[in-house]
């Protein structure tokens, strides 16, 4: 074996490994409550130790808000990767409905995530954090697409605030149905709401 076929099953063991402790945390909060669950638990349910645990992950709560959610720099190369002529506001939807692609194609686990995030309020400041730094990622690149600075006329901020909030209602609505209707499909008629200048329903 060469070192970069070494190299290669490495890595895919150590993204192995980092799902495994993300699923395992998401089942033992969703049973048992985020308070019952300790960082010992999470590393044998999977075997491993507390010390391999904290190579992947700071705390119990890291785990479970996971790394598969988009990160900042994903979401701005997919907008950037929409060519120029295409609106801001339909581009923000391109770049929500392939996020929501790639959700639907983990519907079990992102379910069991909403699950535990609805259940355990005391992370949503984690979230809430998170989401900030990639809002402002966001609105960064909007600003670059429509040729303004951010913080002048309010249009990249307004126009990423309202994407995001159009993608996490969708995700919402997809949640508490189950996870049964297309989650690209709700994306979709949330930015249509949006485009129509959301008009009485």
């Amino acid at each position: 074996m060469d070192s970069a076929e070494e190299l290669g099953r490495r890595d895919r063991k150590k993204l192995e490994t980092r799902a495994a402790l993300e699923h395992a945390a998401l089942t033992l909060v969703a049973e048992r409550g985020l308070a019952a669950v300790t960082v010992e638990d999470i590393a044998e349910a999977v075997d491993v130790s507390s010390r391999t645990f904290f190579n992947y992950f700071p705390s119990k709560e890291d785990a479970l808000i996971g790394s598969h959610q988009a990160s900042a720099a994903e979401l701005c190369a997919r907008l950037d990767a929409v060519p120029a002529r295409v609106p801001v506001l339909e581009a923000l939807r391109l770049m929500a409905r392939a996020e929501a692609e790639h959700v639907q194609e983990q519907r079990e686990r992102w379910l069991l995530r909403l699950k535990v995030f609805e259940q355990n309020p005391s992370l949503l400041p984690r979230l809430v954090a998170s989401g900030s730094e990639t809002e402002r990622a966001v609105t960064a690149a909007v600003a670059r697409r429509a040729g303004v600075e951010p913080g002048t006329s309010g249009y990249p901020e307004l126009a990423t605030a309202a994407a995001m909030a159009a993608f996490r209602v969708a995700m919402l609505r997809w949640s508490a149905a189950g996870g049964r209707p297309s989650l690209p499909g709700l994306v979709d008629e949330a930015f249509g709401q949006l485009a129509a200048g959301l008009p009485n329903p």
